[in-house]
């Protein structure tokens, strides 16, 4: 009976070392897709695109952690603005102000595989969150005093101010959670789609108490959400 039970541990000893190395302790990924605005956002650029790589630390054979970088860029429509020589002279011209809005994202994120893992056809979800580096610029080839109160533009100057103090690069560094899901496709080397749902929490923009402004007045938030749309290949 001794015999028989050493000879079954020796048979777990050998099998469990087999069945930690069928799973790969990790998975590469790197993805190109489109950049989708939602909300309030949408109105201030329009879709851009996105890049990223990532690392998935593997568990198990379901589960993961993700540690992901992914950069993405939009660009907005030009915005029309009422210009004036001086802050004091009441002739008006027309300028634009064009903008773009870039953002920096490192992520971590629970995965949780989907079907059979030796199939071709798979699929997974995952959630967490991370921080974003978010950053504006603005620029234009006009030149006077104009007024300008947009929260997701990081500036709220509802008096007259010079141009140059409008146009330029603004940034900050906000956390965020996101949702989502991908399909994929292979088994050793896959190719996948993936949607994500990402909410970022900013700062608030505040005007000028002496200015005499209703907008943002009490503060504006420039919370955002975003949709990337993710096609790309894991290893």
């Amino acid at each position: 009976m001794q015999k028989r039970w050493a000879v079954i541990f020796a048979l777990l000893a050998i099998a469990a070392p087999a069945g930690a190395q069928s799973v790969k302790p990790i998975d590469v990924n790197v993805g190109f897709g489109w950049m989708f605005p939602s909300g309030q956002v949408k109105d201030r650029w329009d879709a851009g695109w996105n890049g990223g790589i990532g690392v998935t630390f593997n568990i198990n054979e379901r589960w993961g952690i993700l540690s992901e970088y992914k950069y993405t860029k939009m660009t907005g429509p030009s915005k029309a603005i009422t210009l004036f020589p001086t802050p004091v002279d009441i002739t008006g011209s027309s300028g634009v102000i064009e903008s773009n809005h870039q953002m920096h994202i490192g992520d971590f994120d629970l995965v949780y595989k989907l079907g059979n893992p030796s199939h071709p056809l798979g699929g997974y979800v995952l959630a967490g969150g991370g921080i974003y580096h978010r950053i504006v610029q603005l620029t234009t080839p006009s030149v006077g005093y104009t007024s300008i109160c947009d929260p997701y533009w990081y500036v709220c100057y509802p008096a007259l101010v010079s141009v140059d103090q409008i146009i330029g690069d603004r940034s900050s560094n906000d956390f965020g959670m996101d949702f989502g899901g991908g399909v994929t496709f292979g088994t050793d080397v896959k190719f996948y789609i993936e949607s994500k749902y990402h909410y970022v929490w900013g700062p608030t923009v505040t005007a000028p108490t002496s200015s005499g402004a209703t907008t943002c007045s009490s503060g504006c938030s420039t919370n955002a959400s975003y949709y990337p749309l993710t096609f790309g290949v894991k290893w």
